[in-house]
């Protein structure tokens, strides 16, 4: 194992660790209306946009009231997004003299659903396909206005099991506009100043066409870039501007730009762990969550290393060395960031995979079997590793609430969590969260697996590598991730209409449930610990934390893995 990689992780590790309860504590009073440093210049804001608005801030909502308000706010959002993408083409009076064709209409429906849920998944190339306007007061908008949209419900989710006898869980609009204007706006400015020091574009310029050493003509594209890049992480979106995303020179230029743009994805998901135990009560269990969600991003860092450091065993039958020496990373660097090494681009996989943010800086088609396949499990483990910014903490705490129920059976006692008791609608409410994943990749899967349409789309590869490129396609869409094994062809209506549905299912089928909950848990009373009373806090539940979240994870998609990543796994080592 490459020593300078392992180093690499664990200062990542050590830096993120060290931000969790800063980062913490900040959510915790924004969210909280206590004082921030921040309040001198935004609270007029704040008041002018609810005045505007017509939105009364004292007013709270039910979960059910707090669920149709995050609907409607993302429908719109998807249609004026739509519309944007449809209309591209009409000469917009800013742009420069560069005005793509609109997009088709499955396309502009995908990408609108895909940007409005923070799935980002893009068949297209950004700066071939998408205008300036379209980039800013359509990508770039959405990816603040969903992902604050996002935290809105985490932290919805967090105060419905903090409160008691409430028959509210927090007010939509208040907890929207305090996201975009106290945390994703302000670290997007300083972040974006920062990737313009460090080399990334920011201007309204045409493209520029220059001749290569070889004699060529080739255009180069620019454009504002850097108001794009770091929302696409800080919001945990991953949309990018080019084609290429985190790997392109312009976007992500430097070791800092890239070690910022992996701490920008897991800092505020992880920070959430701290503001959970924070509002709660319990900062031990809050500690707790960070600590299974770390063990197990450590262990798909590693798993997916040594997968990627062993190489390839066809290109080494070939006489390529492939070890580590003064002269190369070795392993197989198909498809890595060269500019950064193996190293850097296993933590981007990992960290995309795991965060929900799909702003990879290599190319996920081109790893070994098992550490591609690390990254689809990654993703299958439902946002509950870090994860998306809100839907991480409660993708999480659902995985909890299974692990007290097997607890509560096991101990023969009437499940409770931090106060709270697990009553049968409580119970079916996380079994309906547990079976939805399922419930749509598998069959969408075995769709695109049985028809021409579905197969068209396999245009480089076949067999068992093909089946994990369609797998991969409906489970980062599920997973609201966006990465993708770039061998399949997914631009055409089949996989744009049901690559939407899979979006849809995975940020809204899955938000309701979790509101529900929140909702049942803010209308109970606490009950104090006793003898009886499982502890939430110990390194025993930690463990069993993590095997629910696995063998759930098995369970569901064991047969799948098996037919994809583990098969190609043993093809390649007989």
């Amino acid at each position: 194992m490459n020593l300078w990689n392992i180093a690499q992780y664990g200062v990542f590790l050590m830096l993120l660790s060290v931000l969790v309860k800063p980062v913490g504590i900040y959510l915790t009073r924004v969210f909280s209306g206590d004082a921030t440093p921040l309040d001198p210049v935004i609270a007029p804001v704040e008041r002018a946009i609810y005045w505007l608005a017509g939105v009364d801030a004292k007013q709270e909502m039910s979960w059910k009231r707090y669920a149709l308000s995050f609907l409607l706010f993302s429908f719109v959002g998807t249609l004026l997004l739509y519309v944007i993408l449809r209309t591209q083409s009409f000469g917009h009076p800013i742009d420069p003299a560069f005005h793509p064709a609109p997009l088709a209409p499955d396309l502009a429906m995908n990408t609108a659903i895909s940007f409005a849920t923070t799935t980002t998944w893009q068949a297209y190339g950004g700066e071939t396909t998408m205008s300036y306007v379209s980039q800013m007061a359509g990508l770039a908008a959405q990816n603040f206005l969903a992902g604050a949209a996002g935290l809105a419900v985490g932290i919805a989710f967090i105060r419905g099991l903090a409160r008691q006898r409430s028959a509210t869980i927090g007010n939509f609009w208040v907890d929207l506009t305090r996201s975009v204007l106290w945390i994703l706006l302000p670290l997007s400015l300083l972040g974006a100043c920062v990737l313009v020091w460090q080399g990334v574009p920011q201007n309204w310029s045409p493209y520029v066409s220059v001749t290569t050493l070889g004699g060529a003509r080739q255009t180069l594209a620019q454009g504002p870039v850097a108001a794009l890049e770091f929302i696409k992480n800080i919001g945990t979106n991953g949309g990018g501007f080019f084609n290429a995303n985190g790997a392109h020179p312009y976007a992500n230029p430097t070791p800092l730009t890239n070690l910022l743009g992996m701490l920008a994805i897991c800092v505020l998901p992880a920070g959430l762990t701290y503001t959970f135990g924070r509002m709660t009560g319990n900062q031990r269990h809050g500690w707790l969550l960070f600590v299974v969600m770390a063990l197990l991003f450590s262990a798909g860092l590693l798993l997916c290393d040594r997968a990627e450091q062993a190489g390839n065993p066809n290109i080494a039958a070939l006489g390529v060395d492939q070890s580590v020496n003064p002269m190369q990373p070795g392993g197989n660097m198909e498809g890595k960031e060269t500019r950064f090494g193996m190293g850097a681009s296993v933590l981007a996989a990992i960290t995309t995979a795991n965060g929900a943010t799909g702003s990879v800086n290599s190319a996920d088609d081109s790893y070994t079997p098992l550490g591609g396949g690390m990254l689809i499990f990654a993703m299958l483990l439902g946002e509950s590793i870090f994860g998306g910014l809100g839907t991480g903490i409660y993708s999480m705490v659902m995985i909890v609430l299974v692990a007290v129920f097997i607890g509560g059976q096991m101990i023969g006692r009437t499940p409770e969590y931090l106060g709270k008791t697990l009553n049968p609608i409580e119970i079916k409410l996380i079994a309906l969260y547990t079976i939805i994943g399922p419930l749509f990749v598998l069959p969408l899967t075995a769709l695109a697996l049985t028809t021409r349409a579905g197969l068209a789309g396999l245009t480089t590869n076949s067999g068992p590598h093909g089946f994990s490129e369609i797998l991969t396609a409906y489970v980062t869409s599920m997973a609201n991730n966006g990465q993708n094994f770039a061998g399949l062809s997914a631009n055409s209506v089949f996989y744009n209409v049901t690559t939407a549905i899979a979006m849809t299912a995975g940020r809204f089928w899955l938000a309701i449930p979790a509101l529900a909950i929140a909702g049942q848990f803010a209308a109970q009373g606490h009950r104090p610990e006793n003898s009886g009373t499982l502890p939430t806090d110990t390194p025993l539940f930690g463990g069993l934390v993590i095997g629910s979240m696995l063998i759930i994870g098995g369970l569901s998609y064991l047969p799948a893995l098996a037919m994809g990543p583990i098969v190609e796994h043993l093809m390649l080592h007989p």
